[in-house]
């Protein structure tokens, strides 16, 4: 993993690039176009920081830049032509198999538990089935709110997770450190 130190030298030197882009194309904007310029190339510039190599990095370019998606102009400006785009890395062939085989055996699993439960006469809950739900419950929510997690795996989940909070806490560091410079310049 890279240092935090990099990280936050990569997103910045990105960040400002997106925001030069989008400021050459257009000179008089609303505080909502704004905060919508600011926010997207943020989110791309931080995506584009990981180069791909995480799943949720690559799941939120893919949205930015998809078609149909009323943002992409802005997205594809940020992230400059397709010809200075650096590729992502690609997932491994056998990592996606092995993932479609885990999925597989789960359906197929939830179908024979749903079979087992029609069957069975209603018992009372027991504490493991409670944890369960619990535990499958909130990683639902987990998956809703890292981009690209609904395709991932329990241990992919939370590795994701775990990057996504470093590459955030980066994000949010250098924007603190960038309005505290800039409020110390304009007392100046």
């Amino acid at each position: 993993m890279r240092s935090p130190f990099s990280l936050k030298q990569e997103f910045l030197k990105k960040w400002i690039l997106g925001l030069q882009r989008c400021r050459s194309s257009k000179k008089n904007m609303s505080i909502f176009e704004r905060k919508k310029v600011i926010k997207l190339s943020a989110d791309v510039a931080m995506a584009s920081a990981r180069k791909g190599t995480t799943c949720w990095s690559r799941a939120l370019i893919a949205d930015a830049v998809k078609e149909g998606n009323a943002d992409k102009h802005l997205a594809e400006k940020i992230l400059g032509p397709a010809s200075e785009r650096q590729p992502t890395e690609k997932v491994p062939v056998g990592a996606m198999a092995y993932n479609k085989r885990i999925r597989s055996k789960k359906i197929l699993k939830r179908s024979s538990v749903i079979r087992r439960t029609i069957k069975c006469a209603p018992q009372a809950a027991r504490p493991s089935s409670i944890v369960k739900t619990l535990v499958g419950k909130r990683r639902q929510i987990l998956r809703s709110l890292i981009p690209g997690g609904e395709f991932m795996n329990g241990v992919s989940l939370i590795e994701e997770t775990l990057d996504y909070i470093i590459s955030l806490r980066a994000q949010v560091d250098v924007m603190r450190s960038l309005a505290s410079a800039s409020k110390l310049v304009n007392l100046n």
